[in-house]
């Protein structure tokens, strides 16, 4: 078993890191503001983390039940309706879409 002093330095090494790691983009994001590149990444990265999540989620499903797939469809048809008219409330149009997605699965 090591020691105690070791546990601690090696926490207090991986603390420094993760602290390092999650300040850094913050600090150069400060400076690279006015970038086109940063103005791109804010538009399209959420859409993109978006379509990332829904994928991974949704193959499982869609691959093992026949009507997961027309559902799917559905739901992320109303999740951008919904995206789109309220004003790009992500938080508002994904829970609709899941909510969706979840009833059409159980009760259907």
């Amino acid at each position: 078993m090591p020691s105690t002093s070791y546990l601690v330095a090696v926490l207090a090494i991986v603390f420094g890191i993760t602290l390092a790691l999650r300040a850094l983009p913050f600090a150069v994001l400060g400076r690279l503001r006015g970038s086109a590149m940063v103005r791109q990444l804010a538009v399209w990265m959420p859409v993109g983390i978006l379509v990332i999540l829904a994928v991974t989620a949704l193959h499982g499903t869609m691959a093992t039940d026949r009507h997961g797939a027309g559902y799917a469809l559905l739901a992320v048809a109303v999740t951008v309706g919904v995206h789109l008219a309220f004003g790009r409330r992500t938080v508002l149009s994904v829970g609709i879409g899941t909510a969706l997605y979840v009833v059409l699965l159980n009760t259907l």
